[in-house]
């Protein structure tokens, strides 16, 4: 066996060992979060409930509670290390992500003059309409940052931009909380910390679907974005568009960030915490594989 085949041969081992830690940890946590809480139950229990032996206050606390709420922590929590990952990538810059950028802020700032706004004429709030509001946030702040870059020669200086655009959301956001009512003050309280609180399974459903059709494209953009990472003019040479390349990681970033935002809120670390997800891969490169690995690193850290 000549070395580049012995090469090969040894990351897809310890990329194969990698990715099955990763799922164990995500089946464990998984459990740890069902179990865990003010009441405790117990795993016999939990298997009593879906074998039809249902006590009325466990089926109530697992399947309308802890479970969906566990489900929406896995998919968001991937969904935003795939938005600091796709960031990461579009400005080559490692502490790039959704909150860096101020796209949370701008998503939390939209969401926020929509909740008080719906709940000042008594109308609901359904989940289309937050991720809608959220998305335009997004869309807004991603705009702002990209109307700079033609003037900006160093990205590092482009990440503070977002920065800052990120400070000036969070301020108007928190001016329009103070003229505002005071329940929806509480509902915005709540849902600015960064909470799974209230998820349902209609929520989960959205979630679910939402964040399938950004994974498939994003792993559809695996094999351009290992070739942007080599550089513009090796990735024109591959032939992809990078005009279109960036205008696609920019859409999906921002609807991967609006979906957390909308049913989580703002929720900062875990999209940056993409990059650290580059030391559980083998030799630290990445190819079309990893981003499942980038959605399983972002899962647990969530769940967690």
């Amino acid at each position: 066996m000549n070395l580049p085949t012995c090469i090969s041969s040894n990351r897809k081992i310890r990329y194969t060992v990698c990715f099955v830690i990763l799922i164990t940890l995500s089946v464990l946590f998984f459990i740890i979060s069902v179990c865990a809480g003010s009441v405790q139950i117990p795993l016999s229990d939990i298997w009593r409930q879906f074998r039809g032996e249902q006590d009325e206050l466990y089926a109530a606390i697992l399947f309308q509670i802890r479970i969906p709420r566990t489900f929406a922590a896995i998919l968001l929590g991937g969904a935003l290390a795939l938005s600091g990952y796709l960031l990461q990538t579009f400005f080559h810059n490692p502490i790039a992500g959704p909150f860096v950028l101020g796209i949370s802020s701008g998503a939390k700032l939209f969401v926020a003059v929509v909740t008080i706004v719906f709940l000042r004429y008594s109308r609901t709030l359904s989940s289309v309409d937050l991720i809608v509001a959220a998305f335009a946030g997004s869309m807004l702040s991603m705009f702002c940052v990209l109307l700079m870059s033609p003037r900006v020669q160093n990205m590092s200086f482009l990440v503070l931009i977002g920065v800052m655009i990120g400070y000036i959301c969070s301020a108007v956001t928190d001016f329009l909380v103070t003229f505002a009512e005071d329940s929806d003050i509480v509902n915005l309280h709540n849902w600015s910390m960064g909470s799974f609180s209230g998820i349902t399974w209609e929520n989960v459903k959205t979630i679910v679907f939402v964040v399938a059709v950004t994974g498939i494209l994003t792993f559809f953009l695996s094999k351009p974005m290992e070739a942007y990472q080599l550089g513009e003019t090796y990735a024109k040479n591959m032939g992809v568009n990078i005009k279109m390349f960036r205008i696609l990681l920019v859409i999906l970033s921002s609807i991967l960030s609006a979906v957390v935002t909308a049913f989580a809120g703002p929720v900062s670390f875990v999209g940056i915490a993409a990059a650290d997800g580059k030391a559980v891969i083998p030799d630290g490169k990445t190819d079309h594989h990893d981003t499942g690995m980038f959605f399983r690193w972002g899962s647990i850290l969530h769940v967690l």
